[in-house]
């Protein structure tokens, strides 16, 4: 099977430490392979995005010595495919609308693998309590287990209906879910093999069961340890991490090369070189199963 990774940030903020590694790891883990390297910006959020963010991260990727193949993707031009799949998902019964407040059944939820387990309440309705309001739409998840073997964290498992209960694909402020995108894409690219950081390990399972519903094969997933700051809380834009610098692209290279256990590299300040080594030394194996706590900068 020819190999096909990507990597997929979001513009919501600037690429930082942590999107370095995941950029580092996925394109190491796809050109050891021989396989291609595809770059898609997940721009589902219009209110939550930063002006600039996604020329920005190009212009940085392409500082840093990566090389993607084809052109970039986005997902702000696909929505008709999502709805595509969301009508297939409604002609076959797997969805349903609902008009439930978030404040109004979390007050009779329980916590789950990722937040409050949504207790169903809009499953089997027909008529809406509010009619003016558009709905969200759930697709319904089954009482079993969905496990599968990650390359690095090792067996998962869940089960949906206990851990996670019937989830959003499309939001009722007319936004669609990361987590239907992201199997439309994933199958519409011929994605086979999945790199990215463990917060989305817990999603996994729910991506699984779409790609069962809309008959669409299943990557390999490998999810990679999270950066951490001194508190134990993951680098991100949340946590005020610094976005990485491109008149410092070696040094950082050089610093995420490390957390992934790559053997030190001869002395040069380019990254193509320092990516071309990453390339050459790579070994899954190596890459920590858990969090690494760090400081952010070089």
């Amino acid at each position: 099977m020819k190999y096909i990774g990507r990597f997929a940030p979001s513009p919501t903020g600037l690429l930082h430490i942590g999107s370095l590694l995941t950029a580092v790891a996925s394109y190491a883990d796809a050109r050891f392979h021989s396989g291609k390297w595809l770059l898609r910006m997940e721009d589902l959020d219009p209110p939550r995005e930063m002006q600039g963010a996604a020329d920005n991260i190009l212009f940085t990727l392409e500082k840093f010595g990566f090389e993607w193949d084809g052109e970039v993707a986005y997902q702000s031009q696909r929505h008709a495919f999502y709805r595509d799949a969301l009508d297939d998902l409604r002609v076959r019964n797997l969805v349903y609308p609902c008009d439930c407040s978030r404040k109004d059944w979390h007050e009779k939820a329980r916590l789950g693998a990722d937040g409050f387990v949504y207790n169903g309440a809009c499953a089997n309705k027909n008529i809406f309590r509010q009619p003016e309001k558009s709905p969200a739409w759930r697709v319904r998840v089954p009482d079993e287990v969905i496990e599968f073997d990650d390359e690095i964290v090792g067996h998962y498992a869940q089960n949906l209906a206990h851990d996670i209960g019937d989830f959003v694909l499309l939001r009722a402020d007319g936004f669609w879910a990361y987590q239907l995108a992201v199997v439309v894409d994933d199958a519409a690219q011929g994605i086979t093999h999945i790199v990215r950081g463990q917060d989305l390990l817990v999603s996994t399972p729910r991506q699984i069961y779409l790609q069962r519903c809309l008959n669409a094969p299943t990557p390999h997933y490998a999810h990679l340890p999270l950066l951490t700051n001194k508190l134990g809380q993951k680098w991100s834009k949340q946590t005020r991490a610094d976005a990485i610098d491109v008149n410092q692209a070696a040094a950082q290279l050089r610093q995420v090369m490390s957390y992934l256990n790559i053997p030190t590299a001869p002395d040069t300040n380019q990254p193509h070189d320092l990516l071309n080594w990453t390339v050459a030394n790579w070994q899954m194996t190596r890459v920590p199963k858990s969090a690494i706590c760090t400081q952010q900068q070089p």
